[in-house]
């Protein structure tokens, strides 16, 4: 076994590793993909030449280098796999809960930024979703998912744009800022349990990784809302919880987008 090392300067998020992972999936040799993300840094464990491994990175123009390529000796179990898909279901579960909670209230109070949230919840626990689903499958159906996946959270975000634009004309009613700061902080705390729950695993995998930037973006997200409600009960106005709409859905085009670059 060889682990080779490679710095690639344009890998700043989780959909580049997303596009990494589906480039380098149909090479048979590689045995583990460890990806560090602060450090833009990718270890490939692999048997045999790394040639298609340098070529099929330098396809993606990401301005991948090679740092180093080692002899590796240890070998790679499931168990590990196992561990990550326990967390993955449980804050799967705590997503997916939190989505049915924050697109129910959020109508209830005439939130357009906790129906948002509620919706990048949902885009996040499919992502979760999808690490079940191609594991053990084909390069095909892990592309066919991803895909799948990508134009779904498309679908949500131009649906979130309509709304938004639509409250802006239509609607002049003020949302309740008490239920908008009540049910955010419920859902930051929840998120921050979903990223406990994940650094426990100590796994260095894509798909784990990606997990917990996306639950680290969703407790910023979730201070927003809760900014957004001050800014409501300051201003009487339901231009601050608009905005805050805007800005989610913003990030979950720019997600979608992403995967479909797949």
């Amino acid at each position: 076994m060889n682990k080779s090392t490679y710095k690639i300067t344009k890998m700043d998020c989780a959909s580049e590793e997303s596009m990494i992972r589906m480039k380098l999936d149909s090479i048979p040799s590689i045995a583990k993909l460890d990806f560090n993300l602060s450090e833009r840094i990718l270890a490939v464990f692999h048997k045999n030449d790394l040639s298609e491994i340098t070529k099929n990175l330098n396809e993606l123009n990401l301005d991948s280098t090679l740092i180093s390529s080692v002899k590796f000796e240890s070998e790679f179990t499931i168990e590990q796999e196992e561990i990550n898909r326990k967390y993955l279901l449980q804050v799967l579960i705590i997503n997916f809960s939190f989505f049915l909670i924050e697109i129910i209230v959020g109508f209830i109070a005439n939130s357009m930024g906790l129906v948002a949230d509620s919706l990048d919840m949902l885009a996040d626990a499919i992502v979760y979703g999808m690490s079940f689903l191609v594991v053990g499958k084909t390069l095909f159906y892990k592309k066919r998912v991803a895909k799948l996946s990508g134009y779904f959270q498309l679908t949500l975000a131009l649906l979130g744009f309509i709304e938004v634009i639509r409250r802006y004309f239509l609607i002049d009613e003020i949302p309740d800022y008490q239920l908008m700061i009540i049910i955010s902080a419920l859902a930051l705390i929840a998120n921050a349990i979903s990223l406990y729950i994940l650094q426990r695993s100590r796994s260095s995998e894509v798909h784990m990784k990606a997990s917990m930037i996306f639950t680290s973006n969703d407790i910023i997200v979730n201070a927003g809302v809760i900014v957004a409600a001050i800014f409501v009960l300051a201003f009487s106005s339901p231009l601050p919880d608009l905005i805050i709409g805007v800005i989610i859905f913003t990030l979950v085009l720019r997600g979608a987008l992403r995967i479909l670059k797949l």
